[in-house]
């Protein structure tokens, strides 16, 4: 299911099957039907799907694309855990370290900070620079100057490009090859972070139910839940 949800009002709009291009259409089809324009739609966040990307060049005409930060960095940390894979096999230290590289340093325990202090000290380890890597790219997106953000990233590319690390190069391709929407975040500074919170939401009230027998009555279930519905009888 893919839901389409107002950033600023923080409220799910539109819940449709499928995450093909299509969704967008039926998305503007009801946006209409309830007296709204997709053509008065200026700003998206997504993630870089390729269908996505697709429905909103073809239905959403006027709206910039801002691919998701969060996003990013999950296709950074994957990369960072390719690293590991690959060197875990003459490192063997590495083994069950996965965590101490993908979380930020306030969530590691003290005994995962002395861990990782320590195998950072080792200047040949591969995983040292792809954890500098995921550092360096997680402080540029805290930068709200277009410009600046921009310098940075540019900067990051090009050492991510020549590292001796694939799954680096190739995500740096990744990044360089979607630069207008992922550079738009330094202006717009919108995320699909309020959608962690709506999944949480969803999944719990499918616990509950124990499932849906259709998608028409759990999509139902996601307005009651995230619509912010007016349900008070007139007067």
């Amino acid at each position: 299911i893919t839901l389409f949800v107002d950033l600023d009002a923080r409220r799910l709009l539109f819940a449709t099957p499928g995450k093909d291009a299509k969704t967008f259409e039926r998305f503007s089809a009801d946006l209409q039907a309830h007296g709204g324009s997709a053509e008065a739609i200026t700003d998206v966040s997504m993630d870089l799907s390729p269908a996505f990307q697709k429905g909103a060049a073809e239905h959403l005409p006027n709206a910039e694309i801002t691919f998701d930060r969060f996003h990013l960095m999950k296709l950074v940390n994957e990369a960072v855990d390719d690293v590991r894979n690959g060197e875990v096999l003459t490192q063997p230290n590495l083994k069950k370290t996965r965590w101490l590289w993908l979380k930020n340093d306030c969530n590691l325990k003290v005994k995962q900070k002395e861990k990782l202090q320590a195998l950072l000290k080792d200047q040949n380890l591969k995983m040292a620079q792809a954890y500098q890597f995921r550092l360096t790219f997680q402080d540029i997106f805290t930068i709200k100057n277009r410009h600046q953000g921009a310098t940075l990233l540019k900067a990051w590319l090009e050492n991510a490009r020549t590292s001796d690390l694939p799954p680096i190069v190739k995500v740096a391709y990744t990044i360089m090859n979607h630069w207008d929407g992922v550079l738009r975040w330094f202006e717009s500074q919108i995320t699909n972070g309020i959608l962690e919170g709506f999944n949480s939401l969803i999944q719990s009230a499918k616990a509950k139910a124990r499932g849906y027998r259709t998608h028409k009555n759990f999509i139902n279930m996601a307005y009651l839940i995230l619509g912010k519905l007016d349900l008070r009888l007139p007067t």
